[in-house]
């Protein structure tokens, strides 16, 4: 599914965000950005040392990422050129201000996408995973946050949700389709 938004293109499609050939892919990282699980781990079983080394001086020189914030890396053995590392939020039931650290994490990733004259970024579906975002809430907050970055002027021109799997997919579809309506 295509969504174009002020000439520029929102893609949402299922796949391996490891295989996608774009600038940047955004990494759901945690914040000691030492990979573990999910497509934290993924990203960095694919990249290999570079990811982690990069990763490991910039832990060391700012300390762990704050829940919201974003940093780049360069893509190591991946086809992305970058890898953009960023923290969601842990769901606490949607009281403690989920939405807008989840917004934060995605409008951090673009602010880094275009600080850095890059073109095209995939993301993953952020803290639906291990972190336990309900997928439905956390794919209008992509979409809105999405839509709202790519109609200021800047280097992004596609966006890409590369999502793991069918039920995923279709919990973005639904959300794209409740925005147009």
């Amino acid at each position: 599914m295509d969504i174009n938004i002020a000439g520029r293109t929102i893609t949402i499609e299922q796949g391996d965000l490891t295989l996608k050939t774009v600038d940047a892919i955004v990494n759901a990282a945690n914040s000691s950005l030492m990979g573990g699980g999910g497509v934290d781990g993924a990203i960095h079983r694919a990249g290999g040392p570079e990811i982690h080394e990069e990763c490991l001086r910039i832990v060391a020189e700012q300390g762990r990422l704050p829940v919201g914030k974003a940093v780049i890396t360069k893509g190591g053995k991946l086809p992305a050129r970058f890898v953009i590392h960023t923290v969601g939020p842990i769901w606490r039931g949607g009281r403690s201000g989920e939405a807008s650290l989840l917004g934060s994490a995605y409008r951090e990733s673009l602010l880094l996408a275009a600080a850095n004259h890059l073109e095209t970024i995939a993301f993953p579906s952020i803290s639906t995973g291990a972190y336990g975002y309900p997928v439905e809430k956390a794919a209008r907050v992509a979409l809105e946050t999405t839509r709202e970055f790519l109609r200021e002027s800047s280097s992004v021109r596609h966006v890409t949700f590369d999502l793991f799997d069918k039920e995923t997919l279709q919990a973005y579809e639904r959300a794209a389709c409740e925005a147009r309506a």
